[in-house]
């Protein structure tokens, strides 16, 4: 007797019904499943591998193991996860074209340390003489003369004529004469052979980091334009500290779902700028958070010490930590999880940056020694 097949599992009608469980929140097929209707939870990798080791502590994995574990968090735990943001295309595009140029200038700096350990080894004049290796001042000089023979024979009017091809256009004469005077100062010299293998590493160098430089600008330019189509734009130009690449690189970060952060803490929380408690039994430490959006915190960093001369409350701010005994890296991270709290409050309303809104509860009230001087 043949025997009968079983019925066919019972499947969700609605897609909204079925939770996925993957561990990146960007990617074809994310989009996909989020535009299809499904509900998608993006696992950080750390978690991921944390409840692994709740379920399996040998150490076995495979993807078929690793799809149940994602499964079953989703469907125990999503509570303590959230679901992939719903950010614009516009806020996607931003963030693309934003990575991309930092990952440029990210490159631009291993090819400038590189070129520097080997002038260190090879041409210290040069080292000693230019003090910014990405800038079209070295580069054009460095196209010129790669060795220190090349370079101490160098006369005024082949030194400006580098610099016009760098697209130098002031101070021409004045600054010829100074690298002139640093490159001819008296060092060792290394062997005619090895000297000319120095100079086509040296080219090699060069060309890099000034194809680097105009791959920097075009990204630059292209973000700029993306940044500013952007309805949020107007409201990351206004905040203290942050230009277009800073705030368009703020914007792509954090996306612009409205209801992505519940509160200002989350927000904080994802930027890494909020401290880290620590608490067991008699002990109690309040530290920095490392697992963060380095992206993301950098562009705060930098923003917070940008802010620090565009407004006496930033700058009264940072004083009072340092007065508190914080130091400089400490209060400026104080100050840049004040900038993000400011920073959701300007987009929860929808207005721009204003001082006398930010920081008029913190200013101390007048005295009476103050206000008979005045």
């Amino acid at each position: 007797m043949r025997e009968q097949p079983s019925p066919p599992p019972d499947h969700a009608g609605d897609p909204g019904e079925v939770i996925v469980g993957i561990e990146t929140d960007r990617g074809l097929w994310v989009t996909v499943l989020v535009a299809a209707g499904y509900q998608v939870y993006a696992i950080n990798p750390l978690a991921a591998s944390r409840h692994r080791d709740r379920h399996n502590v040998g150490g076995a994995k495979s993807d078929a193991r690793d799809a149940k574990m994602l499964a079953d968090l989703v469907r125990t735990d999503r509570h303590n996860h959230r679901q992939v943001a719903g950010d614009s295309a516009k806020a996607e595009a931003i963030r693309i074209v934003d990575r991309g140029h930092q990952n440029l200038i990210w490159t631009r700096t291993r090819q400038t340390n590189a070129l520097r350990s080997a002038l260190r080894e090879n041409y210290p004049a040069a080292l000693e003489t230019f003090t910014d290796l990405a800038d079209r001042d070295t580069l054009g000089v460095l196209a010129k003369a790669p060795t220190p023979v090349a370079g101490a024979s160098l006369t005024i009017g082949q030194i400006q004529a580098a610099l016009k091809r760098g697209g130098r256009q002031r101070n021409i004469e004045r600054r010829a004469g100074e690298l002139q005077a640093g490159l001819r100062t008296a060092r060792l010299a290394t062997p005619a052979a090895v000297a000319e293998a120095f100079a086509a590493t040296t080219r090699a160098a060069v060309g890099i980091i000034t194809e680097l430089n105009r791959q920097i600008a075009q990204f630059e330019a292209t973000l700029t334009a993306s940044f500013e189509q952007h309805s949020d734009s107007d409201i990351y130009h206004s905040l203290p500290g942050c230009g277009v690449v800073l705030g368009a690189r703020a914007l792509g970060e954090f996306g612009d779902d409205p209801n992505r952060y519940a509160s200002s803490k989350s927000r904080r929380n994802h930027a890494g700028t909020s401290p880290l408690t620590m608490a067991s039994g008699k002990k109690h430490a309040v530290l920095a958070r490392h697992v963060r959006n380095r992206r993301l915190y950098d562009a705060l960093d930098q923003a917070a010490f940008c802010a620090l001369t565009q407004g006496p409350g930033w700058r009264l701010f940072y004083d009072q930590h340092r007065a508190n005994g914080d130091l400089h890296h400490r209060a400026l991270r104080a100050l840049a999880n004040r900038l993000v709290s400011i920073m959701h409050g300007c987009l929860e309303h929808r207005c721009p940056y204003n001082e006398h809104t930010a920081w008029g509860h913190r200013r101390p009230a007048p005295t009476k020694e103050n206000q008979q001087a005045a």
